[in-house]
Parts: C-alpha cells; sequence; structure tokens
C-alpha cells in the first residue's frame, strides 16, 4: 500500500524539479539601465513596457561606481541587455546625454537573444 504513495511522491519531486529547472535555464533575459540622478531628465522610462525580460534593474552610478567600472559604463544613460549573463548588446547615450535607442530597438534584440536558444 505504500508503494503508490511514494510513486506519487517521486513524481512529484520530479515535477517541482523540472519547474525549478525550466525557471532557471536557458534565454534568461536581464536589462540594466546605467544612469545618474544628475542626469534624471533622460532617464529612461519606458523599459517596463519590454516583454520577455525576467529582470529589469535601474542602477545609479553615482551609487554604486563598482558596478561602473564592472561594465566600463562611459556615458550615460547605457542599457545593456544580457542573455545568461553575458552582455547581448548595448546602447548608449551620445554626446547630449540621451539615449537614441527606442523600445522598438530593444525589443528586437531580446527578441532575437531568445530566437537563438531554438
Amino acid at each position: 500500500m505504500k508503494d503508490p504513495v511514494w510513486k506519487i511522491f517521486a513524481l512529484y519531486l520530479v515535477f517541482l524539479f523540472l519547474i525549478v529547472l525550466g525557471s532557471t535555464g536557458y534565454g534568461q533575459i536581464k536589462v540594466v539601465h546605467y544612469n545618474a540622478t544628475w542626469n534624471n531628465g533622460n532617464k529612461v522610462t519606458w523599459l517596463k513596457n519590454l516583454n520577455d525580460v525576467d529582470y529589469l534593474k535601474y542602477i545609479d552610478i553615482a551609487k554604486y561606481p563598482d558596478l561602473q567600472k564592472k561594465y566600463e559604463i562611459v556615458v550615460v544613460p547605457t542599457i545593456i541587455v544580457f542573455k545568461d549573463g553575458e552582455e547581448v548588446k548595448r546602447f548608449q547615450a551620445d554626446i547630449s546625454f540621451s539615449i537614441k535607442a527606442k523600445l522598438e530597438d530593444i525589443q528586437e534584440v531580446i527578441d532575437d537573444a531568445l530566437m537563438e536558444s531554438f
């Protein structure tokens, strides 16, 4: 009688494992927006409208200079799209400290990165 209970429990554990594996598997898209408080007038506010992004973060380089150095941020704003921890594309501001990339430009990079997984 205990045999079916253990089989059901084992199937349940396998199912949970597959859910966890699927949520941390291929195609993890991360978008990071680097800016500074002195440049808030050029902050990119439409990033929240991107689709298929697992992680979206705003980082103030004045507060986190170590991240500025690590990711070689030379102008703000800078938006970096990562897939599975690797940089896919970087969008940087021009001399006026404003970014010319549009939502569609960044979404296209995300879509292309995800299609490479198939």
